[in-house]
C-alpha cells in the first residue's frame, strides 16, 4: 500500500500514536494481508497482531472482519465521495475503508476513528482522508440494509444456485452468525434458558459472548460448533464401539461428536498447532480419541474402518459468514486446486472402509465442484458403491436432503432461527 507524499503538514516523526492507534494498525495489516497476498484472517492475525493485548486483538479482527464484509459498499461510498481516483492498493484507500467500516458498522465514536485514522496515512493524503471521514459524518452516511458480495462470487453463485440464493447470501453475510454448540449429553429443560435448540444436543444462542466465560465452560459438557457442521458425524449414528476414522479432524468438532456417540475414533490431521487444539479441546471435554499428526496422501491405517468421515480441506467458502475474508481471497483458480485435491482424497479414503461400511464425504462450500460434482464423479469411478440417502428425519427441522439424497446447506436455511453455514454431505456405502 502506497501513497505518493502531498503537501501540507506533516505529522512530526517523535509525535506519538493517539491512544488506540495500535488495533488500528493492525486491523489495516490484517486487511492488506488478506487482500494483497490471499492469506486467511486466522493465518494473517498472527503476524499482524504482535503485541497487542487480547482486548486489542479482538478490536482488530472485529475492525478487519467488519471491512471485509462491507467493503464492496464502503468502495462505492469513497468512490462518490471523491473524483480522485483512489486504486485498490493505496493506503488511502485502506484506511478509509477501516475508518468507515468503524463509523458505519461498529459505531466507534468520531474523534477517535478520524484522530488514529490520519497517522495511519503515513506520507500520504491526509487532507483527502480526513476530508472523506468529515463528510461521512456530516450527511450520515448509511450502508445499504445488505452487504454487496465480491462481484466474481455473486457471479459464481448466481449461475450454480440462481439470483436468490445470492440474495439470501447477501442477507446472511450482513452480520456475524449467532453462536452454536453441541453437548455430549442433552442438558437439562431448565437449562440456558436463553437458547433455542434447533437439534438434540444443540442449543444457539446470541452473538456476543465470550465463549470462556459462558457457563460450563470449563467443566467441558459443550463445544463450539455451528448447526451445519454437526451433521456429517450426526449421519453417522451410534459408534457401539465400532472404529472410525475421522480424517482432517482437527480442530475436533466432530471427533468429539463421534466420541460422545460410542465410536473409538482415530483423528487424523496434517497440522501439529491444530492437532493442539483438538487435544486441548478433547482433554475439556473429558472425551477420548486416538489422535494421529500426518498427512492422508502418504499417511495409511494399519487395518480397514467401519466407517471413514472425510471432512476434506476446501474453498471454505460455506463459512463465509464467520470469515468474511474467504470471499475476497478464493477465486475460480483455487476451487479447482482443492477439487482436484479432494479427489485424490476421496480416492484414498475409499480404500480404508471396511467391506459394507460407510463413507461419510462433506466439504464446507457452496461449489458444486466441491460437492455434488466431487460425489458424482467418484460413484463413475466406482459403479460399486452407492449413495445410502439421508432421511428427513435424521435432519433438524428445516433442513431436507435433495433429490439424490444428499445434504445442501445454503444460505436461505432456517433464517428466523439465525441461519446456519453451507455444507455439503454425502453418505456412501463400501461394497
Amino acid at each position: 500500500m502506497v501513497d505518493r507524499p502531498r503537501r501540507g503538514r506533516q505529522r512530526p516523526h517523535n509525535e506519538p500514536d493517539p491512544a488506540g492507534t495500535a488495533p488500528r494498525r493492525a486491523a489495516l495489516r490484517l486487511v492488506d494481508a488478506i487482500l494483497r497476498r490471499g492469506d486467511p484472517l486466522d493465518v494473517a492475525m498472527h503476524a499482524a497482531a504482535q503485541g497487542l493485548t487480547g482486548a486489542d486483538r479482538a478490536f482488530a479482527v472485529a475492525i478487519a472482519s467488519e471491512t471485509l464484509r462491507w467493503m464492496v459498499d464502503i468502495d462505492a461510498l469513497i468512490d462518490g465521495a471523491t473524483a480522485q481516483i483512489l486504486p485498490d492498493d493505496v493506503k488511502s484507500r485502506a484506511v478509509l475503508r477501516i475508518a468507515l467500516a468503524q463509523l458505519l458498522v461498529l459505531k466507534s465514536p468520531a474523534h477517535a476513528v478520524v484522530s488514529t485514522a490520519l497517522p495511519l496515512v503515513a506520507g500520504g493524503p491526509r487532507r483527502l482522508v480526513h476530508a472523506i471521514l468529515s463528510r461521512a459524518q456530516q450527511e450520515q452516511w448509511q450502508l445499504p440494509e445488505r452487504a454487496t458480495l465480491p462481484l466474481p462470487t455473486a457471479e459464481r453463485w448466481a449461475e450454480q444456485w440462481g439470483l436468490p440464493m445470492v440474495e439470501a447470501a447477501e442477507a446472511a453475510w450482513s452480520a456475524p452468525p449467532p453462536i452454536d454448540l453441541s453437548f455430549a449429553v442433552e442438558p437439562g429443560a431448565d437449562e440456558w434458558p436463553d437458547a433455542i435448540s434447533l437439534a438434540p444436543r444443540h442449543r444457539r444462542l446470541p452473538r456476543g459472548q465470550a465463549v470462556e466465560a459462558m457457563p460450563g465452560y470449563a467443566a467441558g459438557g459443550w463445544w463450539v460448533q455451528d448447526l451445519a457442521a454437526t451433521l456429517p458425524a450426526q449421519l453417522l449414528g451410534a459408534g457401539d464401539g465400532r472404529t472410525v476414522l475421522d480424517l482432517c479432524a482437527a480442530p475436533g468438532g466432530k471427533t468429539m461428536q463421534l466420541a460422545a456417540a460410542g465410536w473409538n475414533v482415530v483423528a487424523v490431521d496434517v497440522s501439529a498447532k491444530r492437532l493442539e487444539r483438538l487435544g486441548a479441546n478433547l482433554a475439556r471435554t473429558a472425551l477420548a480419541a486416538g489422535i494421529v499428526h500426518a498427512d492422508i496422501r502418504s499417511w495409511t491405517p494399519a487395518a480397514p474402518a467401519d466407517a471413514v468421515l472425510l471432512d476434506a480441506p476446501c474453498s471454505a467458502t460455506g463459512i463465509f459468514r464467520r470469515h468474511p475474508d474467504v470471499l475476497h481471497r478464493i477465486e475460480q483458480r483455487q476451487i479447482d486446486e482443492m477439487a482436484a485435491l479432494q479427489r485424490d482424497l476421496l480416492d484414498r479414503a475409499a480404500t480404508w472402509v471396511k467391506p459394507g461400511g460407510t463413507l461419510v464425504y462433506a466439504t464446507c462450500s457452496l461449489e458444486r465442484a466441491e460437492g455434488e460434482e466431487q460425489v458424482a464423479a467418484f460413484l463413475d469411478r466406482n459403479p460399486a458403491w452407492r449413495v445410502v440417502p439421508v432421511e428427513p428425519t435424521e435432519l433438524p427441522d428445516g433442513i431436507d436432503p435433495d433429490t439424490h439424497g444428499f445434504v445442501r446447506t445454503r444460505p436461505g436455511l432456517l433464517v428466523e432461527a439465525g441461519g446456519l453455514d453451507g455444507f455439503f454431505v454425502a453418505r456412501l456405502l463400501a461394497p
